[in-house]
């Protein structure tokens, strides 16, 4: 029986930060919220490729932090709950590491009530080739594809929607990422010492989801194979060829579950957004 770490344990086990602890209700933060209902449109026009193949290394707990609960469930099930309620999505794929596929399909799939269909794709050494084994389960009459963190649980179907409907509706565009303007001021350091301040209002924290026109994606992607250029994101490999790849402005709260400090935050956004 896989390990299913308690919410209000996992707090402490993973070090987050004491403070916290003596003034958030954890017992509270553990309990279920609502879940949304899943749709399908009858012709979707998206796939959305969810990627939870991360080792979790930066977040500190062994076997990863995709299967950790928060708000009664698994992260990874929020990511997938988003989709699965984002009537634009008809098909959802999981990439996960290939020896632990049944374990998160019984712990964040099977336990609900998903009515889009869910297939599975080995992850890989890196995200890119996790993203490209994504992209081969996606037949191609799907005409975008949505790229999505499984350890980013804030994210809402109705922003879903925006990054589909963004690159749907403007035939010059190749694909959105969602992002948020960046908020602190910038130094670009040299040997350690600010070499320059540059205006933050250019600057934008990229987030997921990537949504891309499917064929340029999977162009996108043979040629950063051909080339071998590894991107940071999915958006990278799109701008390299040229795409025209638009800013749809997200929320600040949308962050993924990185070190164990965000484990707070998001218990707290996800019952506040569900309240």
């Amino acid at each position: 029986m896989p390990k299913i770490i308690n919410a209000a344990a996992s707090s402490l086990d993973l070090d987050a930060p004491k403070v916290f602890a003596d003034v958030v209700d954890m017992d509270a933060l553990s309990a279920p919220v609502a879940a949304l209902q899943g749709k399908v449109a009858k012709k979707p026009l998206a796939a959305a490729i969810v990627l939870a193949g991360g080792s979790g290394e930066r977040f500190g707990h062994e076997g990863g932090k995709q299967l950790v609960q928060i708000a009664g469930r698994p992260v990874l099930s929020w990511s997938l709950e988003a989709f699965d309620a984002c009537p634009e999505v008809g098909l959802i794929v999981l990439v996960c590491p290939e020896d632990r596929t049944e374990e998160y399909l019984k712990e964040a799939v099977e336990p609900y009530d998903f009515v889009t269909s869910i297939v599975t794709a080995a992850a890989g050494e890196i995200r890119q080739t996790s993203a490209f084994n994504g992209l081969e389960m996606v037949p191609d009459d799907f005409e975008f594809v949505a790229m999505h963190d499984g350890a980013r649980p804030m994210i809402s179907p109705e922003q879903v929607t925006h990054c589909i409907n963004t690159v749907k509706g403007n035939p010059d565009c190749d694909g959105a990422v969602l992002a948020f303007p960046a908020v602190d001021t910038l130094k670009v350091v040299e040997n350690g010492s600010i070499a320059g301040t540059p205006d933050r209002r250019v600057f934008w924290n990229a987030q997921t989801p990537q949504v891309f026109r499917t064929g340029l994606y999977r162009r996108a992607h043979a040629a950063a194979l051909s080339d071998g250029f590894v991107g940071t994101d999915d958006s990278s490999l799109v701008e390299r060829l040229g795409g025209n790849v638009v800013i749809v402005e997200g929320v600040r709260n949308n962050i993924k579950l990185t070190m164990p400090e965000d484990y707070l935050v998001l218990s707290l956004s996800l019952h506040a957004s569900r309240m």
